[in-house]
This record gives structure tokens, sequence and C-alpha cells, in this order.
């Protein structure tokens, strides 16, 4: 532990600061982002960390308040500035069609009745080179507009799209944290990649099954013309009036998808480059244009001079500030959950549990799979959780002979498990969908997450038959 602190308090604080989280946001008038900053005040303080900010040897600033801005700049400084073009990019989507028009085209592409293998699909695909938080936030609008056209629930919608993002994310190289986990264990990356894609595909098809028989009847919520998400009275999805939509007016199908594609390409390019090494002349730019920020920013500049071309200026900036309004929240309680994971991983906690994890007896297969679903539920982030359950399990795995690939996946999968409080993609997910009350966000994300990690643990278990 950091500092000479207790790992035994640091955990009784942090079960007492989750506690208290739940009962703020369930029982209490507190808003989620005020209650996320009371539950890292409690962790710290009973877990004994100093209160004001000291220097440690190494020259690192440790403290309550430290792990706090840390955690909350450094969550928004990776994605924050996504969120803001994202959401902006999205408000054109919808005031000038081109989302009605991109679900049109979504629903010609896969027939009827398969709108969540649609968008599972594409965030299955567009999540290998692209952060799920990005992804999400930039294909949100045509999961909401298949909604309004086909009355489908925006919630098994919505979900089925953010599964299929944080699948790929969690388990296909060139992501960072698969790619870090195949460097760690010294196992070929086209391997890897191959067989995650492979594994990845039923986990998707229970996250789809257990959106669209579950989540769509339980939760039946569709944007209306104004685009916010409302409740309704459950009615079956009219298909008749979706097929037939008036498309008079609206941008074409190239222009609607190409401030989406843009930004995509770029990171792709990226990352496989990045991945290669070619980081000289031409490529040192594509790199560069490549960055998430960068890229995202270039397609909503695209989106305003073509899709934004038909709105006068004051029209164009009322959307877009609307759409940054909207951002606030979301950017408040993400960074806010970064918070309280910074806290955790601050105090060393999350690396005290792992390394208790492995000196017990259980099998040599399984131990990487404990210790990335116990960093995944301590601290949130799931590529600090399949990275630290590699650097542990790693050199145990390898000298005892057991499938370095297995175990490779075996971190992956594990940290997958119930995303929550402290995962700034369960606040991305449940705010764009609109998804406020505590309760109902852990069914609608946590629940997701957890099924997808409880079908990647029964394949591992196949796997270690065999491999």
């Amino acid at each position: 532990m950091v500092n000479g602190l207790s790992g035994e308090r640091m955990l009784i604080g942090l079960a007492i600061g989750i506690a208290v989280l739940i009962f703020l946001v369930l029982k209490t008038k507190v808003q989620a982002f005020l209650a996320l900053i009371i539950c890292t005040v409690i962790v710290g303080v009973v877990g004994g960390m100093p209160l004001n900010n000291i220097t440690l040897e190494d020259g690192t600033t440790f403290g309550i308040l430290n792990s706090i801005t840390s955690g909350f700049g450094g969550t928004l400084s990776s994605i924050g500035i996504i969120i803001g073009f994202g959401v902006m990019m999205g408000q054109i989507f919808e005031v000038t069609g081109a989302a009605k028009r991109m679900a049109h085209t979504f629903l010609k592409l896969f027939g009827k009745k398969r709108e969540e293998e649609a968008l599972a699909f594409t965030g299955f695909l567009v999540s290998i080179p692209i952060f799920c938080d990005s992804g999400f936030v930039v294909l949100a609008p045509i999961a909401k507009a298949i909604s309004r056209v086909t009355k489908k629930s925006v919630i098994g919608l919505g979900v089925a799209l953010a599964s299929g993002l944080v699948i790929t994310h969690s388990l296909v190289p060139p992501t960072p944290g698969p790619l870090g986990v195949c460097g760690i264990f010294g196992i070929d990356v086209g391997s890897f990649i191959l067989m995650t894609i492979l594994l990845a595909i039923p986990m998707a098809i229970a996250c789809i099954a257990y959106s669209r028989l579950y989540l769509s009847k339980k939760y039946y919520r569709i944007p209306n013309e104004e685009g916010e998400i409302v409740e309704a009275t459950y009615q079956e999805p009219d298909y008749e009036a979706a097929f037939s939509m008036d498309m008079t007016g609206l941008p074409g199908v190239f222009e609607s998808f190409m401030p989406l594609l843009i930004p995509i390409i770029l990171i792709l390019v990226n990352t496989v480059a990045t991945a290669m090494g070619q980081t000289k002349g031409i490529m040192n730019v594509l790199i560069f244009l490549g960055q998430p920020i960068i890229a995202v920013g270039l397609g909503l500049i695209v989106a305003i001079f073509t899709l934004g071309r038909k709105l006068d200026r004051h029209t164009a900036l009322m959307e877009m500030e609307k759409g940054m309004m909207s951002a606030g929240i979301i950017m408040l309680v993400t960074g806010g959950g970064g918070a309280l994971g910074q806290i955790i991983k601050d105090s060393g906690l999350g690396n005290f549990m792992a390394e208790g994890l492995a000196k017990t007896a259980i099998p040599i297969i399984i131990l990487p799979l404990l210790i990335a679903t116990a960093m995944r539920f301590i601290q949130g982030s799931g590529t600090v959780a399949m990275t630290t359950a590699a650097s542990i399990s790693a050199p145990i795995i390898l000298a005892s002979g057991a499938s370095p690939l297995l175990g490779a996946i075996a971190c992956c999968v594990g940290s997958l498990f119930f995303g929550y409080f402290n995962d700034s993609y369960f606040w991305v997910v449940n705010r764009t969908l609109g998804v406020s009350e505590a309760k109902d966000q852990l069914r609608v994300w946590s629940v997701t997450s957890t099924v997808a990690w409880a079908v990647g643990v029964v394949e591992v278990l196949i796997l270690n038959i065999f491999m």
C-alpha cells in the first residue's frame, strides 16, 4: 500500500463509501455527481489517506484532494472534449435529418426486426479502433433516430449499441488494454485478435437478447419531436411506417455518414500506424489527425459545413449550444466517477487486492480472471483491470506451462464485470439514454456488462479444457 496505508482499512472505507453512495442516490435528493464526490471523500478519510496533500519521497503528490482533482481532470482530459464535440455533432444530425437518413439506411441494410443486431454490429466494428466512450457519443443519434421511426425503445437499442462497443473495446486489439495484455504475455497479436473476435460474438448475442427481451419492454422510452427521451405507453414496433418514411429533402447517404466515417477512418489509421511503428513523414501528420479529439473535431467541422449548410447561422449555433447543455451533466458525473476510481488507484488498494488473490490456491487459469474481475469492480477502469491482472498473473501462468493465450483472454474478460458508479462508460451510456435513477442505471448497464462477462467466463472455462 502507498505511504504505509492499511489495505484492510481502505477496504472498509471503500465498503462504507459505496454504501453511502447507493443510499444518497436512491433515497435522498443529492445529485449523483455530488454523491460521487462525497463517496470519494469518505473512502479516503476512513481509509486513512492524508486530509491535505503531502509530497512523497518520489516527488508525487498524495492526498484526498489531489486524487479527486486529478481523477476528475484526468478522466475529462481524455473524453471531455470528445463528449462536447460528439453532442454538438449529434444535434446537427438531428436537426438536419441526417440521423433519420442513417436510421433508414440501417433499416434497409439489415431488414425488419434486426435493429439491435445492426447497432451492435456497428459498435462491434467501430470500437476496435475507437474508445467505446467516444464511439457511443458519436453513434447514439443513430439509435435515437431508429427508435423514433420504429417506435422501439431507445433503451434497448442504445444498450445493444453500447454492448457491441464495450465488448470489442475490452477484447480486441489494437485498443490499448488488450494490446498491452498481449505484450505482457508475449503472445502473437494476430492470433489473439482472431480468438477474441470469435469469443466476442456469443457475448454480443447474449447482450442483444437481454436488451431486446427485457430492457426494451421494462424501459419503454422513445425520443419525442424535440429529441428528449420520454417514457411512453408500450406499443409494438411500426415497421411499415419506418420503411415508408418520407426522405424528401433529407441529406444523402454519403453526406449523412461522412462526419462519422472521417473520424473513424482517421483514428483507425492512427492506431494501425502507431502499432506498426510508422511515425515519420506524412504518417506523423495522419497520427496527429487521428487523435480522437482532433478526429472527432474534424468530423464536427465537416458536419457543420456540409449538413449544416442549409441552416442559418443563428439556428446552427443555437442547436449546437442545445447539445452542449446536455453534455454538462454527462461530463460532471463522468468526472466524478473518475475521482472515485483515482482515489482507489492512488491508495494502492487495487494492487493490494490483486496480490492477495495471487497468493490463494485457486486454479491457475482462474487467477487472471479473478484478479481482473476484482480490479474492475474496485476501481472501475477496464484497461487498468486487465493490465494489472496480466502483470501479476503472466509470470505465474508462463512458469506453470498453462496457455498464455488463454491467460491473456481471461484478463480481458474479467475487465467487463459489473460496470457501475466508478466507471466513466456507465455514466456516458446512462446519461446519454436519459436514465437518471440509480436502480434503473444498474439494470440498464451494470447487468448488461455482467451478462457479457458471464458469457466470457463460461467461454474461458470451456477453452481451459482444450488448451
